[in-house]
């Protein structure tokens, strides 16, 4: 299946509707049977991670680390495979961590120009790691960050986002700073508001009305998946099987993961992740100590490199709760 004319997407839909799944496959039957098939439909990636000598050892406490990126397409990719892109840049790009006790879910986001030392290539944003090398050379990018392993990879294209959004019947925020969009001019206020599929792309892709750009961008990326997460995992749509199939089907044409990543990893899990609710997810961004520019006069996202030794630890050693709460702002 190619993926033509779509645009990048916030990836945490994806755990979004992992969870879901989750939460009902429990429940076996036909209807767990029609969405194992369902979530299968999508594309795999061929070879994504990195050759395994040199990579870091798996989790000796049953955690999971699962890499989400956005492909910086902007528009047709064609008859490409995914998995073998080069000049697209991830948009975004974040690290899933299921811990081994399973309470909770915590999302770490990585703005897209962090100066970082990318394998084989010297230092560059983090966001070239995807045109470089594609998921795998993004994959070992992130493992060398944290010194920790990812477990599974996932790619995703934007058109999905508006149908799920629909599908939903909308997703409500609290948005924090009224401003409207460069692009399509919708103004959205401050306070509670309800967005639509055409309305949420325009949200979560916003960063020129805002003082500090693409930092007030990801908080925004951050407080819409919040509330995607909300919606998926409401007693409202839980019990509602149209509507998590439709979800479902909004998604999966515009998803690529690793093989692994499939309903019987999924079915895997639920027992320990059937209590999981959207209150039960955090999300923190990688810390920061600024911008500046690099030697060849790039504006780039420095690193901030105690912090970010503090979060790798924490990753090693599955404690990002403790992290999320020291660090959460």
């Amino acid at each position: 299946m190619a993926l033509t004319k779509k645009k990048r997407i916030s990836l945490t839909v994806v755990l979004s509707i992992v969870v879901v799944i989750l939460a009902i496959a429990v429940g076996g039957g036909i209807f767990a049977l029609t969405l194992a098939n369902k979530f299968d439909a999508y594309e795999k990636i061929d070879d994504p991670f990195p050759d395994e000598a040199g990579r870091p050892a798996k989790s000796d406490t049953g955690s999971q680390n699962i890499l989400l990126l956005g492909s910086d397409t902007r528009g047709e990719i064609g008859d490409k495979e995914l998995d073998n892109i080069k000049g697209d840049r991830s948009d975004s790009m974040m690290i899933v961590h299921i811990p081994g006790n399973r309470e909770g879910i915590f999302v770490t986001s990585i703005m897209r120009d962090s100066w970082v030392p990318i394998p084989g290539r010297g230092s560059a944003k983090i966001n070239a790691a995807m045109a470089y090398g594609g998921p795998k050379l993004a994959v070992q990018t992130v493992e060398t960050l944290i010194n920790a392993r990812i477990d599974h990879v996932a790619v995703i294209d934007f058109d999905g986002f508006e149908g799920l959004t629909d599908a939903l019947g909308g997703v409500t925020i609290n948005n924090p700073i009224a401003f409207t969009a460069t692009h399509g001019k919708q103004h959205f206020k401050q306070g509670e508001i309800t967005l639509s599929g055409k309305d949420a792309l325009s949200f979560v892709r916003e960063r020129y009305s805002f003082k500090d750009g693409d930092y007030q961008r990801a908080r925004n990326q951050q407080l819409y998946m919040k509330g995607v997460m909300n919606k998926l995992l409401s007693k409202d749509t839980l019990t509602n099987p149209g509507r998590v199939i439709e979800s479902i089907d909004a998604i999966s044409p515009f998803l690529k993961a690793d093989s692994g990543m499939n309903a019987a990893y999924v079915a895997g899990l639920a027992p320990s992740l059937a209590g999981v609710r959207g209150e039960d997810v955090q999300f923190i961004t990688a810390p920061t100590s600024g911008t500046g520019t690099s030697p060849d006069g790039q504006s780039i996202v420095r690193l901030d490199e105690v912090k970010m030794g503090q979060l790798a630890t924490a990753f090693q050693t599955d404690k990002l709760a403790d992290f999320f709460a020291a660090n959460k702002k």
